[in-house]
């Protein structure tokens, strides 16, 4: 599929969390806007930035080439007034564009971090283009806390190639994972959203997740499933027999499952247990 590629210039780079991430997050940062991963579940679709867009949703990626500049800049001006910083990377778009192998914008904003570190970051991606990173997000981690979560919303590479057929392979995602863990990185799989996956799903993130982070389609997309309702996923579902995988409960019962392969503190749920660190 090909992807419109544009660099723009940013008037700002850190967010404030709302809805979703208001929650101990205090900011969100897109390096990027547009997603090429193009996931038929993505909730952004359904958000103006998609919504006013002309080019449909997986199309268009914009680079926002300034905004590690405009990371120190903002980072300043909140430690001089004693903010705290507590970073989602990233709420709308992948950090780990395919483009960012050449574009380079989310090394140049950890490269910002270093000097200018937030208190905490949480990285969340589906890429392994993220080992490309790892020796600075080693370095992050003794400057602040560090979450590297990896999206992995099944082990089967049929529901992948069915929901998001334009991501990286589950099993590209679970070898980076466990590189990531392997470095000494706090590591998150999240299962977000929940996908319909084998009984040996757990076994596969023995060892390599600190955190297990479930999400559905109905309690995550921002919308009360009202989102993902529009975007046509319950027919979705539907058209391939997997209707069971959309009840309301869906994510009670994978608690329930993980469970019984993972301590209780390792499991939660959206919305409220997102953040990671306890109060």
């Amino acid at each position: 599929m090909a992807v419109e590629i544009k660099e723009i210039l940013s008037k700002s780079i850190l967010s404030e969390a709302k809805g979703y991430l208001d929650i101990g997050f205090t900011h969100s940062l897109n390096p990027y806007s547009g997603c090429a991963f193009a996931c038929k579940y993505c909730y952004v679709r359904e958000m103006p930035i998609q919504k006013f867009k002309q080019t449909p949703w997986g199309e268009w990626v914009d680079i926002k080439s300034n905004a590690a500049e405009i990371y120190r800049n903002e980072v300043i001006k909140l430690r001089r007034k004693n903010k705290p910083i507590n970073i989602f990377m990233s709420s709308a778009t992948d950090p780990y564009q395919p483009i960012e192998r050449e574009a380079g914008i989310t090394r140049r904003i950890l490269q910002e971090m270093l000097e200018s570190p937030p208190d905490l970051v949480q990285i969340q991606t589906r890429s392994p283009l993220i080992l490309k990173d790892l020796d600075l997000i080693v370095q992050l981690k003794d400057k602040c806390e560090v979450l590297v979560s990896m999206t992995v919303e099944t082990d089967r590479e049929d529901m992948k190639q069915l929901f998001a057929p334009y991501a990286p392979g589950i099993k590209l995602r679970l070898k980076a994972l466990r590189e990531v863990h392997a470095a000494g990185i706090m590591t998150q799989a999240a299962i977000s959203p929940v996908l319909p996956f084998t009984p040996d799903f757990p076994k596969t993130l023995e060892g390599i997740a600190d955190r297990i982070w479930i999400d559905t389609l109905n309690i995550g997309d921002g919308s009360m499933g009202k989102r993902s309702k529009r975007l046509g996923m319950p027919q979705l579902f539907d058209d391939h027999d997997l209707t069971d995988w959309y009840r309301s409960d869906i994510h009670s019962r994978v608690e329930t499952y993980f469970r019984s392969f993972f301590p209780s503190e390792m499991i939660h749920v959206s919305k409220s247990e997102a953040f990671p660190l306890k109060p």
